[in-house]
């Protein structure tokens, strides 16, 4: 009800577009994993799929006072957040576990493997999570490109400015081959670069071999500025040669309606 309540309005006001919808199977569980450009992502996704979906977020955003803490609760719960408490050691294990639970039960999950948001709208190294979710589930990983976030919404800018915001959603990739070698780092490793493979193909990203969070780590010091790489690119995850890619654009007819 409360995603009722939610989506129209943003639906009006940023006529998001979307391709690859029908890669998103009708029933059972799946992993969405997805570049990660902006807060308003989590937002977006749902909006356009005709499944319900949920993310993990930040225990924090449910625990704000007064009044602005209650509706960035109440909204985050409408747009099918699951709050987690990502301090700590065991932090990973939580968020693994909540995902696990949902495909067990057949629903969508959504994750984002770089970790964090990027810090200037390159992809960034994924982490293994989401391959451990995948092998140990056996749900399929269906990589999605969220196109223009952080054109709407950069870093520091609260309420996002109104313009079209693009998803395309990719071929599922299954990993069942894989399955009982979840502890397997070398595996985790390279199916977390294939599904970054196939993230960077769809978005038409540049990838840069580090960690988002080390990258803003460097930003924050001075030792790399947003538009400095801070390291040196490879040509794609797992040093593979770069496939072609290019940006994806909104549909030629701008004045078609959104999705839903």
């Amino acid at each position: 009800m409360k995603r009722v309540m939610v989506g129209p309005l943003l639906r009006l006001v940023y006529r998001p577009w979307v391709r690859g919808l029908e890669n998103v199977p009708t029933d059972g569980p799946a992993i969405l994993a997805s570049n990660h450009l902006a807060v308003i992502d989590s937002f977006f996704l749902p909006l356009v799929l005709p499944r319900e979906i949920v993310f993990i977020g930040k225990s924090e955003y449910f625990q704000g006072a007064g009044l602005k803490g209650r509706l960035t609760a109440r909204f985050m719960r409408g747009v099918g957040t699951i709050p987690v408490d990502r301090g700590g050691g065991k932090a990973s294990e939580a968020a693994l576990r909540t995902g696990l639970r949902r495909l067990k039960d057949g629903g969508l999950f959504g994750i984002y493997p770089e970790g964090t948001r990027s810090p200037d709208g390159r992809l960034y190294r994924g982490k293994t999570g989401v391959a451990r979710l995948a092998i140990e589930s056996g749900a399929p990983v269906i990589p999605v490109a969220m196109v223009d976030t952080n054109v709407a919404q950069p870093i520091g800018k609260r309420i996002p400015k109104v313009m079209r915001i693009g998803i395309v959603i990719g071929e599922p990739l299954d990993f069942s081959r894989y399955r009982g070698m979840e502890s397997d780092r070398f595996i985790l490793r390279s199916v977390t670069d294939e599904i970054m493979y196939a993230l960077m193909s769809l978005s038409g990203q540049e990838y840069v071999d580090v960690y988002a969070a080390t990258q803003k780590a460097r930003i924050a010091s001075g030792h790399a500025g947003p538009g400095e790489s801070g390291a040196t690119p490879v040509t794609a995850p797992g040093g593979r040669p770069a496939p072609e890619v290019h940006v994806p654009v909104p549909p030629e007819d701008d004045s078609a309606p959104s999705v839903g």
